[in-house]
């Protein structure tokens, strides 16, 4: 099954198989490659918490604590 890109608009819902998912504005989404810059896995700052985010060989994102 190949994933449609959706036009995104302020307070509409996109429901999904999985889940509902609430669309946003475009300036409103950061895409994956700005925050991985071309690498594999990048480590985030939240508060006082760290989280790595990778980006897997099956084109898949994992964020873990």
């Amino acid at each position: 099954m190949s994933a449609q890109p959706a036009t995104l608009f302020r307070n509409r819902t996109l429901h999904l198989p999985q889940r509902p998912v609430r669309l946003m504005p475009a300036e409103e989404v950061i895409d994956s490659g700005a925050l991985l810059k071309g690498q594999r896995e990048i480590v985030i700052q939240h508060g006082d918490k760290f989280y790595r985010l990778r980006h897997t060989s099956n084109d898949k994102l994992i964020l873990t604590k």
